[in-house]
């Protein structure tokens, strides 16, 4: 069902004063936020332990070269994967702020233009 022209010209007001009075969450609801970013890194980090393992094991018949790459391979991926995980956690720890007068003013915006 489509939104009355009343309602999508609220909704767009609703949408700008959000924006306005809290980019971060705005972009948290659109999805673009650096959690997605650290969870991607951070699953980037394990497909490069999981190479510098590989690295590591197969150096073992090859050379020592090849081993002590595999080695910093896989220290550098550890290292970025913490550290991306330890963001993510303490994203999600996070309470948003909560602005009760902007809460009070879309409250009384949406009673004052439904009723």
């Amino acid at each position: 069902m489509a939104l009355s022209d009343k309602e999508q010209r609220l909704l767009e007001q609703l949408e700008a004063a959000l924006a306005a009075e809290d980019p971060k969450l705005a972009s948290t609801l659109r999805g673009t936020t650096a959690r997605t970013l650290h969870r991607r890194r951070a699953a980037i980090a394990g497909l490069g332990f999981v190479v510098g393992l590989a690295a590591l094991i197969g150096g073992m018949q090859l050379s020592i070269i090849v081993s002590v790459i595999g080695f910093v391979i896989m220290l550098v991926a550890t290292v970025v994967a913490l550290s991306s995980w330890r963001v993510v956690e303490s994203e999600s720890q996070r309470t948003p702020d909560a602005d009760a007068a902007f809460t009070e003013r879309l409250d009384e915006r949406w009673r004052r233009d439904e009723f």
